[in-house]
């Protein structure tokens, strides 16, 4: 486990996740658990090629500044696609950051990892829709999330 930054938003105290779906041998917590690289404990869905969704509920409104995350698979051949969105009216509307692909192959990429410089204010929530299976068969995945104020 690696030491949180100074400026890293301890997600677990100051927020509520919630989540569409979970397999019990990769709960949600190892989303969160400081683990990441190759390797790393990971969230994944129960259900095989069905769209999941994350839901960061903040307790208080955060300002983010940089928003990393990272996705790892290396059994399936398959594109996954990763949606980031937040509100800052408490969950009634939200606006889209980022939409990315990630393109996995047991003999080529396995691994990605995505760093995202932001500037916002006010987050009372932030979603993550993952599609597994934007080509070929798969499981929703994530490997780690980190957020820094």
């Amino acid at each position: 486990m690696r030491d949180r930054a100074a400026d890293e938003v301890d997600i677990p105290s100051c927020a509520t996740i919630a989540y569409s779906s979970e397999d019990r041998a990769h709960p949600i917590e190892h989303l969160l658990d400081g683990q990441s690289g190759p390797g790393a404990t990971r969230w994944t869905s129960a259900r095989p090629d069905v769209t999941e969704q994350i839901l960061v509920e903040f307790d208080q409104p955060q300002t983010i500044s940089r928003l990393v995350y990272e996705v790892e698979e290396a059994i399936r051949e398959r594109t996954q696609e990763v949606r980031v969105e937040v509100s800052e009216d408490g969950g009634r509307t939200y606006r889209q950051l980022l939409v990315q692909e990630y393109t996995f192959s047991p003999r080529g990429a396995t691994y990605q990892r995505e760093q995202q410089r932001l500037n916002l204010h006010q987050v009372s929530h932030l979603r993550l829709t993952i599609v597994p299976n934007k080509n070929g068969s798969g499981t929703a995945t994530l490997t780690s999330l980190r957020l820094f104020a």
